[in-house]
């Protein structure tokens, strides 16, 4: 005699309950339900829990997902879908490819929703061999026509590093909408070709917040400050366009700390407020950042301050550690790195550690970098060439320069010129010549082109008064044709920010501030 089918009211009140679930906690004990029901070969719900699972839980949650899906006799293009587009933002995004292999074996026909899935994938790994076959799958499926697999096949061309295929996937649309723009442009600034997406920014036939802040961004990320300040003023210059949102301020945020630009960070903060901008995270951390490099450190810990403790991150703390790092305030940045951890229970990475000797090295903390060093190996973290640099930095300030040098000889990895550069100006500052020559020829070894080598070499012998060999690293720079860069300062008035270089004459005033230096040299001879 058949068992009886578990009853469908029963199947509906499961499906109901998917559907409200909010953590993982609860989708495991909705499994237990369906098991217990008697729904465990039901491929409709299984394929729900799969979806839901991805939306609702972590990457640590993959192999929970996958074994309900290895249940299923034979799984639909909707488990499939979900459990790729479940793969596709976890931490092994190839595992996605993998099923899309299976899923191909097993004859089930992917559809519009499973080549956007292994686009995110193919973006995230930065895979550009995978991603051009992912897009032959997309075009022998006759899907390549398709609007939303378009533009994920812009947007994962694009996250590769490769803006000629991205274009190429652009012009063969017969009508892209605003996201196909939006694609294009985002790809060309990632791809930090901005001549291309500026010319792509100004084709095109209508633009929303979204194509304003990827301009914005692309500026920032290509050292453009000034330019994605002019073009953030013409957005806001214009009636009809949406309200700046948060990515749109952070990127602003970004260029006005580059800059130095405090009256126009302040600025910032002032539009934030006033178009009821929530203070996120990312803002908070933007904020601070941005008072701090731009010398006022007392409004960044007022802004930090007024993030909540048990809202804060390791993002916004090392902002502000490295704030104080950045003011020579280093007792300061160690106190704070113990609240992070005591008070707010903030796990540290190697960015706050990097910070933190940072701040140990403009303080002459040197106990305390060692045991910061000595801290970071014992949480499991491997030192970066960049802390190496920072703890041979605190050492040579404090005229330890024996055991940086012995420090460096322990590496595990070659030093960089930024750790052999730490190491040459202790080698200056503190007479030790003979190391310092072979360190500085070492540097000149690794860049000949760099002027900075020479200069430091030099300095080594004149501090030494070996003019002989000084004025001998002069000669070579002048044989080999290579220029020392011209210095460059930057200084902020009336809410511009203006850019001076040596011998350069092309700012609008010149004529009255070489007339002020003129009248000021006049008068110190006086």
């Amino acid at each position: 005699m058949l068992a009886p089918s578990p009853p469908w009211s029963t199947r509906r009140r499961l499906t109901s309950l998917l559907h409200v679930c909010t953590s993982m906690r609860e989708l495991k004990q909705i499994h237990a339900q369906i098991t217990a029901s008697g729904f465990s070969g039901d491929d409709h719900l299984l394929s729900k829990f799969i979806l839901f699972s991805a939306v609702t839980s972590d990457s640590g949650d993959l192999d929970c997902s996958y074994r309900i899906f290895q249940t299923i006799p034979t799984p639909s293009v909707f488990s499939y879908n979900s459990l790729i587009r479940h793969f596709s933002g976890s931490n092994n995004p190839n595992r996605s490819l993998s099923l899309f292999v299976r899923m191909l074996r097993a004859a089930a026909p992917p559809d519009h929703f499973t080549f956007p899935f292994l686009a995110k994938s193919c973006a995230r790994m930065s895979s550009l061999t995978s991603s051009t076959s992912v897009h032959c799958q997309a075009a022998k499926h006759g899907l390549e026509s398709d609007h939303f697999v378009s533009n994920s096949m812009i947007h994962m061309y694009a996250a590769c590093g490769d803006a000629v295929s991205a274009r190429r996937v652009f012009d063969g649309m017969l009508q892209p909408n605003l996201v196909s723009w939006n694609s294009l442009l985002d790809g060309y600034a990632k791809c930090r070709d901005l001549v291309a997406a500026r010319e792509v920014f100004d084709r095109m036939p209508e633009r929303d917040v979204v194509s304003w802040s990827a301009m914005i961004d692309g500026y920032v990320k290509g050292g453009e400050y000034r330019e994605a300040l002019v073009l953030f003023e013409a957005m806001r210059a214009r009636p009809t366009m949406p309200k700046a949102n948060e990515v749109t301020m952070v990127s602003v945020l970004c260029a006005c700390a580059h800059l130095g630009a405090l009256d126009q960070g302040r600025e910032m903060h002032g539009h934030l407020k006033e178009n009821g901008l929530r203070l996120s995270l990312a803002l908070a951390t933007s904020l601070v950042d941005m008072y701090a490099k731009c010398g006022s450190i007392s409004e960044a810990v007022r802004v930090f301050r007024g993030v909540p403790i048990c809202r804060t991150d390791v993002l916004l703390w090392n902002a502000m550690i490295g704030g104080l790092a950045m003011h020579g305030m280093g007792t300061e940045a160690v106190r704070m790195y113990r609240e992070m951890q005591d008070e707010a229970g903030v796990k540290p990475d190697e960015i706050t550690y990097l910070a933190l000797l940072s701040a140990c090295a403009h303080g002459g903390l040197v106990d305390e970098a060692r045991g910061l060093f000595r801290s970071l190996v014992e949480l499991g973290m491997a030192p970066h060439v960049e802390h190496y640099a920072c703890i041979v930095d605190v050492l040579c300030r404090a005229g330890k320069v024996q055991e940086a040098y012995q420090l460096v000889c322990e590496m595990p990895v070659e030093p960089s010129a930024a750790v052999l550069g730490a190491l040459l100006s202790g080698c200056r500052s503190h007479g030790w010549v003979e190391l310092g020559e072979v360190v500085g020829k070492r540097l000149i070894e690794m860049d000949p082109d760099h002027d900075g080598r020479y200069v430091g070499l030099s300095n080594v012998y004149a501090v030494a008064r070996r003019w002989e060999e000084a004025k001998q690293m002069r000669e070579t720079m002048e044989k080999r044709k290579v220029r020392k860069a011209p210095a460059c300062s930057e200084i902020e008035v009336g809410g511009g920010v203006s850019r001076f270089i040596v011998r350069d004459k092309t700012h609008p005033s010149t004529e009255e501030i070489y007339s002020m230096l003129d009248l000021l040299a006049l008068q110190m001879k006086i």
